[in-house]
This record gives structure tokens, sequence and C-alpha cells, in this order.
């Protein structure tokens, strides 16, 4: 069985030297650390780990929990941050992330252990468990104090705005619902597929691509190289 494959993120370079040689003995398998938000970014990219040990104070304008919300908007990869603060304003800004886990240093390595372990296997479940939810061709979301019912055959297609979606229905109009596109996704059938790391269309209403667009209701969408094949399969 393949090693669990360990991104780490930290800017304090004998920390991340540490929590490594930690992992290491531990069995996984490590990948050399970040200790940018753009080196962690370009990791993650290249990479794919598994999970990702994630510091929220990274120097830089963009810190952790800005990383958390990239990995969240663009792969199914979960993570743990880490931090060195438990004050009421570093809590309120990593919940931003909902993060699955959470250590204060110093920890111990056993702490970190059960912290990965636990981690995985829940990730795991709520993939099980939501492969196994019966399919629908609706959801509702909410619009300040309603909920509205949306079929899926009415959705030409969605666009990420940071934490926010934009979703555009064949009506022409236009939802805003605080979610990530990664999670969005989940909720949806097959006929929807990613074409960009913030564009998810429709693809019964797809009517040309080429290699760097896709043009859907009369609307040209950005085709990303990351995503070409995936869609091109899709399709047939």
């Amino acid at each position: 069985m393949n090693k669990v494959k360990i991104g780490v993120v930290e800017d304090e370079i004998i920390i991340a030297d540490n929590i490594c040689e930690s992992l290491e003995s531990l069995g996984y398998h490590v990948l050399e650390p970040a200790i940018t938000y753009t080196e962690g970014k370009e990791l993650i990219d290249n990479e794919r780990p598994d999970i990702v040990i994630l510091d929220i104070h990274l120097s830089g304008k963009k810190d952790g929990v800005d990383l958390a919300l990239y990995i969240q908007e663009n792969y199914d990869i979960p993570f743990i941050f880490l931090t060195a603060h438990a004050d009421k304003i570093t809590v309120e800004r990593a919940k931003i992330a909902k993060p699955p886990a959470y250590l204060v240093k110093p920890f111990t390595k056993e702490e970190l252990y059960s912290s990965i372990e636990v981690t995985l296997s829940n990730f795991e479940q709520n993939k099980i468990q939501k492969q196994n939810k019966s399919p629908r061709d609706y959801l509702f979301i909410k619009q300040k104090n309603y909920f509205i019912k949306l079929k899926f055959e009415d959705i030409i297609f969605l666009k990420s705005d940071h934490v926010y979606l934009e979703i555009y229905t064949l009506q022409n109009e236009k939802y805003v619902v605080r979610d990530t596109l990664t999670d969005f996704e989940l909720k949806l059938n097959d006929s929807f597929s990613r074409i960009h790391r913030s564009y998810l269309v429709n693809t019964n209403y797809i009517q040309k691509i080429n290699g760097v667009t896709v043009s859907i209701n009369q609307q040209d969408l950005p085709l990303s190289k990351q995503f070409r094949a995936d869609l091109l399969e899709k399709i047939g």
C-alpha cells in the first residue's frame, strides 16, 4: 500500500524540519516543506499531497488561511492548521476555512499522528457518505430569508469568487452563495465538469471548445490545461 503523502507549509525552517522528521519516523512520505503561500501553492499544484500540515501564520501578504481557501476551491484535499497562538482573533480567522483539525504549538509527535489519522479517516468517511447519497436533480440554496429550489438542468455554469459562488441559470438569473467550488461540485450530478479553477459548467450546454475557451450560452469561459483532458474525456 502506498504511503500517505504529506505536504508541510511552515515558515519557521527549524520547526518545519522537526515536523518532517517526526512524520518520516511515523512512516509517512513527506514532501520538501514550503515556507510561503506561493511555495505552498506550487507544492500542492505539483505534488498533490494526500494531506497538508499548514501553519496559519506565514510570512508575506497571504497566510495559511488564504492557502487553505485555495485548497478548498481547487482540490479535494484535507488539511490541518498549525499555530503558536490560540487567541480569539486567530481562531476566528481560521474558522473561515472550516479546518478539520487544529494543532497548537508545541505539540507532541503522538498528537501530530492522531490528528493526521483522525482527519484522514473522517475525510474518507465523508467521501463515502457523499457518494452513497441518493441522486437528485435539484438542490436548495439560501437567498436572504428564503430557500430556493434550483434544478440542475437550469444551471449553465458556476463561477468561484474566493469564498463565494456565482450560479448562472438558463433564465438569465444569477444567485450568490457562500461556498467553495470544490464542495458545491459534490452536490451536483455528473453533467457538471470543472474547466478552470474558478469555473464549473453544465456540459449539456457546451456549444464550442477550443484550446483555451469553452463557449456556453453565448459566453466564452476560460479553459485551463489542467482540466482540458478530463473535460474532453467526459464529453467523448
